[in-house]
């Protein structure tokens, strides 16, 4: 059965008048709440739809406007971009890089991977699944932490929710969830539970899983890449050598889980792909042990590419560390050759000062 859409229908016919009577966030929510419940009572109707064959247009083609990845991917990025326009106003200076990391790299990716063509053949073809699979769980989390938004909120709230935020950042449970081996097993953990327990095939038959999975996977990917990137204040941070050693750890998982969805004969998703390739569609299905194997090579590879990225990414960050506080220190130093050097000149003053007082008294003098 393909992926069920609540996609919003453009239709005629005149507006509401309750509807237009409605405060703008209570629709928002409304929307949020509602449009996963409605589409979930169209399940039956999902498994008779047809979709075209699967080709590289279709990413282009197969485009549907989902209204909770919308919503949030508006809130998010709007919100940010306020941020950085308020900075602006104040005569304040924001890194456009972060701005493009965040909204561009970070929330566009993550409307890409929810709404596109990605989305649409997400529970028809596995080895799409894996692609929106590395893109919501590494390439969104490493995006939003390189734009630092915590660090743009920090700048920009007034007192009262700069206050809350603060405390939130310093609770226990922040530290908690932020604490590296946690957050790293979480991330290690995550994908085998997913694929080697009923929890992916419920995410095929459920939207509410389907789309609760989506946010797991960037909540798991932002817990751990989001203290190892280290530039917004947030508990979990530690030194670049550590940041390296949990990247390089990383490597080597995503290549035995990768190998090992590779190598099994049992279908992940039990009999929902071969179900599929029985249908109308079957004519252009790929089989699904191959498309599995492809699906295990796609996240071994991109998995590895990715972190050897970041890990270049982490690696510049520490030289640049290691340059500033080389400056840092030679500014230090040079401080206090300055000071050792005013100091002996004035010692010498006021030596030279003493004999001269104390020399032989001129004629006519005693």
């Amino acid at each position: 059965m393909p992926r069920r859409h609540y996609g919003v229908h453009f239709g005629g016919g005149h507006p509401d008048p309750h509807v237009l009577g409605r405060p703008i966030v209570v629709l928002v929510l409304e929307t949020a709440v509602l449009a996963p419940l409605l589409s979930s009572s169209a399940v039956g109707e999902g498994a008779s739809e047809v979709l075209p064959r699967l080709t590289a247009g279709s990413f282009f083609t197969e485009w549907s406007i989902d209204p909770l990845p919308l919503i949030i991917t508006v809130w998010a990025a709007g919100l940010y971009l306020v941020g950085v326009a308020s900075l602006r106003r104040r005569g304040d200076k924001w890194p456009v890089g972060r701005t493009l990391a965040f909204v561009v790299a970070g929330m566009g990716s993550f409307y890409v991977a929810t709404s596109s063509g990605l989305a649409t053949y997400d529970t028809t073809v596995l080895s799409v699944h894996m692609v929106q699979h590395m893109i919501l769980s590494m390439l969104v989390p490493l995006s939003l932490a390189l734009g630092a938004p915590v660090t743009l909120a920090l700048r920009t709230l007034p007192a009262a929710p700069r206050r809350w935020l603060l405390a939130v950042l310093h609770s226990r449970i922040a530290k908690v969830f932020s604490f590296p081996p946690l957050t790293f097993t979480l991330y290690i953990v995550s994908p085998w539970a997913l694929y080697f327990s009923g929890w992916y095939r419920a995410s095929l038959e459920s939207t509410y899983v389907h789309e609760a999975m989506h946010v797991h996977l960037v909540v798991v990917g932002a817990l751990f890449f989001w203290p190892l990137m280290g530039i917004d204040p947030i508990p979990g941070r530690v030194g670049y050598p550590f940041r390296v050693l949990l990247t390089v750890l990383t490597l080597p998982f995503h290549a035995f889980l990768g190998v090992t969805i590779m190598g099994q004969t049992t279908l992940i998703g039990g009999d929902w792909y071969p179900r599929l390739s029985e249908g109308p569609m079957g004519a252009w299905l790929p089989d699904p042990l191959d498309d599995q194997n492809l699906a295990g090579g796609i996240l071994w590879g991109s998995g590895d590419l990715i972190g050897l990225v970041f890990f270049g990414v982490l690696f510049t960050q520490w030289v640049r560390s290691s340059m500033k506080e080389a400056q840092r220190e030679d500014r230090r130093l040079d401080r206090l050759e300055r000071i050792e050097a005013r100091e002996r000149a004035l010692a010498h003053q006021s030596v030279t000062s003493a004999e001269s007082g104390d020399g032989p008294s001129g004629p006519g003098g005693g």
